[in-house]
Protein backbone atom coordinates (compact mmCIF):
# COMPACT_ATOMS: atom_id res chain seq x y z
CA UNK A 1 0.00 0.00 0.00
CA UNK A 2 2.87 2.47 0.90
CA UNK A 3 3.79 2.59 -3.29
CA UNK A 4 0.72 3.90 -3.79
CA UNK A 5 0.83 6.68 -1.02
CA UNK A 6 1.62 10.18 -2.08
CA UNK A 7 2.42 12.56 1.04
CA UNK A 8 1.12 15.93 0.53
CA UNK A 9 2.74 18.54 3.11
CA UNK A 10 1.85 22.79 3.21
CA UNK A 11 4.74 24.76 4.35
CA UNK A 12 5.01 28.24 5.68
CA UNK A 13 8.09 28.80 7.71
CA UNK A 14 8.43 25.35 9.53
CA UNK A 15 12.07 25.44 10.35
CA UNK A 16 11.04 24.23 14.00
CA UNK A 17 8.77 20.71 12.60
CA UNK A 18 9.65 19.84 9.10
CA UNK A 19 12.70 17.95 9.30
CA UNK A 20 11.05 15.48 12.34
CA UNK A 21 7.95 14.99 9.86
CA UNK A 22 9.70 13.63 6.58
CA UNK A 23 12.14 11.67 9.01
CA UNK A 24 9.10 9.37 9.23
CA UNK A 25 8.19 9.27 5.24
CA UNK A 26 11.44 7.96 4.70
CA UNK A 27 8.89 5.19 3.03
CA UNK A 28 7.59 7.33 0.16
CA UNK A 29 9.09 7.29 -3.18
CA UNK A 30 8.10 10.88 -3.86
CA UNK A 31 6.77 13.56 -1.06
CA UNK A 32 5.33 16.96 -2.22
CA UNK A 33 5.58 20.33 -0.56
CA UNK A 34 4.20 23.30 -1.37
CA UNK A 35 5.70 25.88 0.60
CA UNK A 36 3.96 29.74 0.85
CA UNK A 37 7.47 31.65 0.33
CA UNK A 38 9.01 30.37 3.57
CA UNK A 39 11.01 33.04 5.20
CA UNK A 40 12.92 30.35 7.29
CA UNK A 41 15.48 27.44 7.12
CA UNK A 42 12.34 25.55 5.86
CA UNK A 43 13.39 25.16 2.16
CA UNK A 44 17.27 24.47 2.76
CA UNK A 45 15.59 21.74 5.42
CA UNK A 46 13.59 20.02 2.69
CA UNK A 47 16.37 20.09 -0.10
CA UNK A 48 18.26 17.76 2.77
CA UNK A 49 15.41 15.33 1.20
CA UNK A 50 15.69 13.71 -1.98
CA UNK A 51 12.47 12.23 -2.36
CA UNK A 52 10.85 15.71 -1.88
CA UNK A 53 9.47 17.90 -4.75
CA UNK A 54 9.63 21.53 -3.73
CA UNK A 55 6.55 23.52 -5.51
CA UNK A 56 5.13 27.36 -4.12
CA UNK A 57 2.55 29.28 -4.38
CA UNK A 58 1.33 32.41 -2.61
CA UNK A 59 -0.87 31.40 0.01
CA UNK A 60 -4.47 32.93 -0.43
CA UNK A 61 -6.52 30.25 0.86
CA UNK A 62 -6.54 27.00 3.22
CA UNK A 63 -8.95 25.35 0.40
CA UNK A 64 -7.36 26.80 -2.38
CA UNK A 65 -3.76 25.55 -1.77
CA UNK A 66 -4.42 21.96 -1.00
CA UNK A 67 -6.15 21.64 -4.22
CA UNK A 68 -3.54 23.66 -6.27
CA UNK A 69 -1.42 20.68 -4.41
CA UNK A 70 -3.56 17.93 -5.14
CA UNK A 71 -4.17 19.28 -8.64
CA UNK A 72 -1.26 20.75 -9.95
CA UNK A 73 2.06 19.02 -8.64
CA UNK A 74 1.84 16.01 -10.93
CA UNK A 75 0.57 13.92 -8.39
CA UNK A 76 0.18 10.33 -9.52
CA UNK A 77 -0.39 7.51 -6.81
CA UNK A 78 -4.07 6.71 -6.39
CA UNK A 79 -3.60 7.95 -2.85
CA UNK A 80 -2.54 11.03 -1.02
CA UNK A 81 -1.67 11.68 2.40
CA UNK A 82 -2.44 14.94 3.42
CA UNK A 83 0.10 16.11 6.20
CA UNK A 84 0.40 19.44 8.07
CA UNK A 85 3.62 20.46 8.72
CA UNK A 86 3.61 19.42 12.56
CA UNK A 87 2.06 15.80 11.82
CA UNK A 88 4.48 13.56 12.69
CA UNK A 89 3.51 10.20 11.89
CA UNK A 90 4.26 7.08 14.36
CA UNK A 91 6.34 3.62 13.70
CA UNK A 92 2.13 2.12 14.61
CA UNK A 93 0.55 4.13 11.96
CA UNK A 94 3.51 3.81 9.20
CA UNK A 95 2.97 -0.64 9.49
CA UNK A 96 -1.27 0.56 9.49
CA UNK A 97 -1.06 2.39 6.41
CA UNK A 98 1.58 -0.61 4.66
CA UNK A 99 -0.99 -3.14 5.71
CA UNK A 100 -4.20 -1.16 4.51
CA UNK A 101 -6.70 -3.38 2.46
CA UNK A 102 -9.31 -0.36 1.22
CA UNK A 103 -12.61 -1.88 0.39
CA UNK A 104 -14.34 -0.71 -3.14
CA UNK A 105 -16.53 1.78 -1.15
CA UNK A 106 -13.85 3.08 0.77
CA UNK A 107 -12.32 6.93 -0.35
CA UNK A 108 -10.44 8.38 2.47
CA UNK A 109 -9.50 7.41 6.16
CA UNK A 110 -9.77 9.99 9.08
CA UNK A 111 -6.84 9.66 12.00
CA UNK A 112 -7.21 11.02 15.20
CA UNK A 113 -4.43 12.24 17.28
CA UNK A 114 -2.27 12.57 20.20
CA UNK A 115 -1.28 16.13 20.84
CA UNK A 116 2.08 17.31 22.25
CA UNK A 117 3.70 20.60 24.20
CA UNK A 118 7.36 20.99 23.23
CA UNK A 119 7.30 16.69 22.22
CA UNK A 120 5.34 15.74 25.60
CA UNK A 121 2.22 14.07 24.34
CA UNK A 122 -1.10 15.18 26.59
CA UNK A 123 -3.56 13.13 28.23
CA UNK A 124 -6.55 14.41 25.76
CA UNK A 125 -6.98 17.60 23.88
CA UNK A 126 -9.85 19.33 21.60
CA UNK A 127 -8.38 18.91 18.13
CA UNK A 128 -10.79 16.21 16.50
CA UNK A 129 -10.05 13.67 13.91
CA UNK A 130 -8.86 14.52 10.63
CA UNK A 131 -9.37 12.97 6.95
CA UNK A 132 -5.71 12.66 5.99
CA UNK A 133 -5.30 9.77 3.41
CA UNK A 134 -7.77 9.74 0.71
CA UNK A 135 -8.64 8.89 -3.00
CA UNK A 136 -6.78 11.45 -5.47
CA UNK A 137 -9.74 10.84 -7.97
CA UNK A 138 -12.78 12.76 -6.60
CA UNK A 139 -11.09 14.37 -3.69
CA UNK A 140 -11.95 18.00 -3.44
CA UNK A 141 -11.00 20.74 -0.60
CA UNK A 142 -13.64 23.13 0.54
CA UNK A 143 -13.11 25.88 2.47
CA UNK A 144 -15.02 25.80 6.23
CA UNK A 145 -14.38 28.92 8.64
CA UNK A 146 -10.06 29.14 8.75
CA UNK A 147 -10.31 25.78 8.05
CA UNK A 148 -10.94 23.23 5.35
CA UNK A 149 -12.50 20.19 4.46
CA UNK A 150 -12.00 17.57 2.16
CA UNK A 151 -15.14 16.33 0.24
CA UNK A 152 -15.03 12.66 -1.06
CA UNK A 153 -16.80 10.42 -3.60
CA UNK A 154 -17.20 7.27 -1.21
CA UNK A 155 -17.09 6.08 2.75
CA UNK A 156 -14.00 7.52 5.49
CA UNK A 157 -12.87 5.03 7.89
CA UNK A 158 -11.27 5.07 11.08
CA UNK A 159 -7.82 4.52 11.39
CA UNK A 160 -6.33 2.73 14.39
CA UNK A 161 -3.55 4.32 15.24
CA UNK A 162 -2.84 7.86 15.99
CA UNK A 163 -0.70 10.66 14.49
CA UNK A 164 1.25 13.08 16.79
CA UNK A 165 -0.20 16.76 16.68
CA UNK A 166 3.60 18.25 17.44
CA UNK A 167 4.02 21.52 17.02
CA UNK A 168 7.05 23.41 18.13
CA UNK A 169 7.05 26.74 16.49
CA UNK A 170 7.43 29.91 19.14
CA UNK A 171 4.36 31.06 20.36
CA UNK A 172 4.81 34.54 18.93
CA UNK A 173 4.07 32.70 15.98
CA UNK A 174 1.34 30.75 17.35
CA UNK A 175 -0.12 34.29 18.51
CA UNK A 176 0.13 35.25 14.97
CA UNK A 177 -1.62 32.34 13.50
CA UNK A 178 -4.81 32.50 16.05
CA UNK A 179 -5.44 36.39 15.20
CA UNK A 180 -5.82 35.22 11.85
CA UNK A 181 -8.30 32.44 12.49
CA UNK A 182 -10.25 34.34 14.82
CA UNK A 183 -10.37 37.05 12.46
CA UNK A 184 -12.28 34.41 10.04
CA UNK A 185 -13.91 32.57 12.45
CA UNK A 186 -15.23 35.70 13.70
CA UNK A 187 -16.74 37.06 10.36
CA UNK A 188 -18.75 33.49 10.11
CA UNK A 189 -20.06 33.09 13.38
CA UNK A 190 -21.40 36.93 13.62
CA UNK A 191 -22.13 36.54 9.93
CA UNK A 192 -24.76 33.10 10.71
CA UNK A 193 -28.28 32.90 11.97
CA UNK A 194 -28.28 31.10 15.53
CA UNK A 195 -30.19 28.36 14.28
CA UNK A 196 -27.46 27.38 11.13
CA UNK A 197 -24.37 27.33 13.77
CA UNK A 198 -22.93 23.86 15.85
CA UNK A 199 -23.52 23.93 19.68
CA UNK A 200 -19.25 25.07 19.73
CA UNK A 201 -20.12 28.22 17.72
CA UNK A 202 -23.41 29.04 19.40
CA UNK A 203 -20.90 28.94 22.93
CA UNK A 204 -18.92 31.35 21.21
CA UNK A 205 -20.91 33.85 19.89
CA UNK A 206 -22.42 34.24 24.07
CA UNK A 207 -18.91 35.86 24.37
CA UNK A 208 -16.29 34.89 26.76
CA UNK A 209 -18.25 31.90 28.01
CA UNK A 210 -16.03 29.89 25.45
CA UNK A 211 -12.41 31.21 26.81
CA UNK A 212 -13.35 29.70 30.58
CA UNK A 213 -15.11 26.73 29.74
CA UNK A 214 -13.08 25.57 27.00
CA UNK A 215 -10.03 26.15 29.80
CA UNK A 216 -11.66 24.65 32.24
CA UNK A 217 -12.43 21.16 29.67
CA UNK A 218 -9.01 20.92 28.83
CA UNK A 219 -7.50 21.21 32.42
CA UNK A 220 -9.99 18.94 34.18
CA UNK A 221 -12.05 17.15 32.02
CA UNK A 222 -9.12 16.09 29.46
CA UNK A 223 -6.49 15.41 32.00
CA UNK A 224 -4.68 18.36 31.76
CA UNK A 225 -3.74 18.23 35.44
CA UNK A 226 -2.23 15.80 35.48
CA UNK A 227 0.26 16.69 32.51
CA UNK A 228 1.83 19.13 34.35
CA UNK A 229 3.19 22.52 32.43
CA UNK A 230 2.28 21.29 29.76
CA UNK A 231 -1.25 20.48 30.34
CA UNK A 232 -1.62 24.12 31.69
CA UNK A 233 -0.02 25.48 28.79
CA UNK A 234 -2.04 23.92 26.15
CA UNK A 235 -5.49 24.63 28.23
CA UNK A 236 -4.11 28.74 28.80
CA UNK A 237 -3.50 27.96 24.72
CA UNK A 238 -7.11 27.12 24.45
CA UNK A 239 -8.34 30.40 26.76
CA UNK A 240 -6.42 32.72 25.01
CA UNK A 241 -6.99 31.32 21.62
CA UNK A 242 -11.13 31.89 22.33
CA UNK A 243 -10.55 35.02 24.24
CA UNK A 244 -9.21 36.38 20.92
CA UNK A 245 -12.14 35.44 19.43
CA UNK A 246 -14.27 36.85 22.03
CA UNK A 247 -12.62 40.24 21.15
CA UNK A 248 -13.00 40.20 17.43
CA UNK A 249 -16.64 39.45 17.87
CA UNK A 250 -16.73 42.57 20.53
CA UNK A 251 -15.14 44.65 18.09
CA UNK A 252 -17.10 44.01 15.11
CA UNK A 253 -20.58 44.87 17.26
CA UNK A 254 -18.48 48.02 18.06
CA UNK A 255 -18.12 48.66 14.64
CA UNK A 256 -21.61 48.45 13.75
Amino acid sequence: MLDSITPLILTYDEESNIGRVLDKLQWAKRIVVLDSYSTDRTLSILKDYSNVDIYQRQFDTHSKQWNYGLNETGIDTDWVLALDADYVLTDDMVNELMHLQPSASTAGYESGFIYCVQGKPLSGTLYVPVTVLYLRIGAEYKQDGHTQRISLAGDVKKLQSKILHDDRKPLSRWLWAQDRYMTIEAELISSSQWSELGLTDKVRKLIFVAPFASFLYCLILKGGLFDGWAGLYYATQRFVAESILSLKLIEKKLRG
